[in-house]
């Protein structure tokens, strides 16, 4: 892997930030990493700078809402990786063991409370351990393509977050979702996966969701 950006862990801490619940301490949350990027020049900062602009006048209940509308209530958009090579099979359990087993190995506990691949748990590993984490990021690649992509079909300013890690990550961006998808089927984890029956995750168009009132998007 080529050397590492001086600015990567940064971006990863910021990312991880923006993609967790907008709860009350979300506006104090924003403007830290809005800060903090303010300062930095590297791949991924102005991505996650234009997500700042783009959400920085939404009333935090207002994106609360959407944010629980995109990730929570799509299996396209989940920020959990592992869904996005193992599906709702039996492997999924041995790829979450593993996933804390990594982190485990570089002495980081990760909380009980979420799955280890959580995305934003894995940034913020990445942050912490950044050869290690931006290691295990680029092998999940292909899912976090998928989910950015499906944002970008959502109409989403989170999307913009997605593209601040993928632009952090050696390598190119899969051509397209039929690329995307074949190699998350394919890629580490090194083994056949349950994809098959992830049609949501398919290389067609989606479906357009609608928008809530008075927002730019769901």
């Amino acid at each position: 892997m080529s050397p590492l950006s001086p600015a990567t862990p940064a971006v990863h801490q910021a990312a991880a930030l923006l993609l967790g619940y907008p709860d009350q301490h979300w506006p104090a949350r924003l403007t830290l990493v809005r800060d903090a990027l303010g300062e930095l020049t590297g791949p991924g900062t102005a991505p996650l700078l234009r997500f700042c602009a783009a959400v920085r006048d939404i009333l935090v209940l207002d994106l609360a809402a959407r944010y629980v509308v995109t990730f929570d209530r799509s299996r396209r958009r989940t920020l959990h990786l592992t869904y996005y090579t193992d599906g709702d099979t039996r492997r999924r359990g041995g790829s979450l063991a593993d996933w804390k087993a990594r982190y485990r190995a570089h002495g980081w506990e990760p909380p009980e409370d979420e799955l280890p691949d959580h995305l934003p748990l894995a940034l913020e590993f990445a942050a912490r351990c950044p050869a290690p984490g931006t290691r295990l990021l680029s092998e999940h690649r292909p899912a976090i393509e998928l989910l950015r992509m499906a944002l970008a079909d959502h109409d989403s300013p989170y999307a913009d977050v997605l593209l601040g890690v993928c632009d952090t990550l050696p390598g190119p961006s899969p051509a397209d979702r039929a690329t995307a998808l074949a190699l998350a089927r394919t890629g580490p984890p090194a083994e056949a996966v349950g994809l098959s029956g992830l049609a949501p995750f398919a290389a067609t168009a989606p479906e357009r969701a609608g928008h809530l009132p008075g927002g730019t998007g769901r």
